[in-house]
């Protein structure tokens, strides 16, 4: 049980490693464009499903409160924590639907929008994400195995290379921490 416990740790890591070698200019311009976004007065907007949905409430949660340093709240909004929307929208249209529909409604130019998937393939991330663009906001993709559909149709995708769902989770919760420490050093 120990060698399982460590070799879990060291997976994680190292693919956390792997990825912030592949990523790390990558991460540094995305963080630079949601400090910009926040600076010109749009938001972030995140979703996903599962424990995706947790990164989103998470991250988001980070960004309206505080991540390390005193500052003032930014805007931030997960779509995965309104159950009304989430089961009416469900209800009426299809869960397929459910961030789509928010999207519509909550996104401008100039937002940056967030969706993750560990798949890449979750179509009411896919959805969603194909909407933000069409409203003129930049497209955030934090995806996994090969980056799905969404990665293809992402202004920026972030891959974790892995299959493993719980090591994809670990690196996307890294990876939007350091975007809110960016953040924090940009706005």
């Amino acid at each position: 049980m120990i060698e399982k416990i460590v070799s879990s740790f060291k997976e994680s890591a190292e693919v956390k490693l792997a990825f912030v070698e592949l990523y790390k200019d990558k991460i540094l311009e995305v963080g630079s464009i949601m400090a910009t976004a926040i600076k010109d007065g749009n938001k972030i907007l995140l979703f996903g499903n599962g424990g995706s949905a947790a990164d989103a409430q998470h991250i988001a949660a980070e960004i309206v409160g505080r991540y390390k340093k005193e500052r003032k709240g930014l805007p931030a909004i997960a779509l995965t924590t309104d159950t009304s929307i989430l089961t009416a929208v469900g209800n009426d249209y299809g869960f397929e639907t459910v961030f789509e529909r928010q999207i519509e409604a909550l996104c401008t130019p100039g937002d940056v929008a967030i969706g993750i998937s560990t798949s890449g393939n979750s179509e009411n991330v896919l959805r969603a994400i194909k909407k933000a663009h069409d409203l003129g906001a930049t497209t955030v993709a934090f995806t996994g195995r090969n980056g799905g559909k969404l990665a293809e149709v992402s202004h920026y995708a972030f891959v974790v290379p892995a299959y493993d769902t719980p090591r994809i989770q670990e690196c996307h919760i890294t990876l939007g921490h350091v975007l809110c420490e960016l953040i924090d050093d940009m706005v």
